[in-house]
């Protein structure tokens, strides 16, 4: 593929990666509560683990599977499912628009840490797409920095353990099948889930009423972290990150119209202002790629 395709085909795998974590964010809301994030955790890996394994197996890539680089997989794993909970954990304190927002932080950790991870050039107009998303950001969260409750302080760790996820990902895409990826991804997941669900000594087993949305948490999870493994094996992760600021205005939306969270008018110019950022990385990203 020519290198000035790459970047839109990058951005059409994260249309899928950010759809994918939208249907996350309200399915984890609708079991907040119900299950501890551990047990949610245990559940989206057994059956991410059942997709991988069977989807794998139907495709013969199973044999693919490689160990050569387990301590890569095994740190990667080990910072993305401590951010996986703390998101989860904001998801129950916080409005749905204010936790994506303080997660959109992470693109900037990964615009700036890129360099120093992965040796990517960091360029002036990556640098101005991510400040403006980061100040269309401010704008729709609205932090009250006098009364930071445990919500904000989760949702701020998340977005610096998924900046870190990300760069770790790009560090083993060089290399590594998809397969392999996601393999080890679902079931070191699952035994860190099922370890942590145990630890308190109490288990709440999936009901009714919990299963589908536990399930929609597992098939979004596979997909999301497909489409977001793709579109980093075809661009640099200083690119790749500030595209996803678009599931902010539609995750505000999606808060307004399921759960009564007003839509304000700082939304929408927060909004304008982030679309603005991807416009401003899209056309950035169709020169010539570096240090991919």
């Amino acid at each position: 593929m020519p290198d000035t395709h790459r970047p839109l085909a990058a951005a059409l795998w994260m249309s899928g990666s950010i759809a994918s974590f939208t249907a996350m964010a309200v399915a984890g809301r609708e079991v907040s509560g119900l299950h501890d994030t551990f047990e949610i955790m245990a559940v989206r890996s057994a059956i991410g683990l059942i997709l991988v394994v069977g989807v794998g197996a139907i495709t013969g890539q199973l044999g693919r599977i490689s160990r050569a680089r387990l301590g890569g997989h095994v740190l990667r794993n080990l910072v993305h499912f401590t951010g996986q909970n703390l998101w989860f954990l904001a998801l129950g304190l916080l409005p749905l628009a204010q936790v994506i927002a303080l997660e959109f932080t992470s693109p900037l950790w990964v615009v700036l840490l890129a360099p120093l991870i992965l040796g990517e050039r960091l360029t002036l107009p990556r640098l101005v797409a991510s400040g403006l998303g980061f100040v269309g950001i401010l704008i729709v969260a609205r932090p009250d920095m006098g009364n930071i409750g445990i919500g904000v302080l989760a949702a701020a760790g998340a977005a610096l353990f998924f900046a870190l996820t990300t760069l770790l990902t790009k560090l083993l895409t060089r290399g590594e099948a998809l397969i392999t990826i996601l393999f080890w991804l679902t079931l070191m997941q699952l035994v860190l889930g099922i370890g942590t669900a145990l630890f308190d000594g109490q288990v709440r087993l999936p009901t009714a009423h919990t299963l589908p949305w536990l399930a929609l948490i597992g098939v979004a999870g596979v997909l999301a972290h497909l489409c977001l493994t793709m579109a980093l094996s075809l661009a640099p992760a200083s690119f790749v990150a500030p595209v996803d600021f678009v599931r902010l205005p539609l995750i505000a939306g999606v808060g307004a119209l399921f759960y009564d969270e007003a839509l304000s008018l700082p939304v929408f110019l927060g909004g304008a202002i982030i679309l603005g950022a991807i416009w401003l990385n899209l056309r950035t990203g169709t020169q010539p790629l570096d240090g991919r």
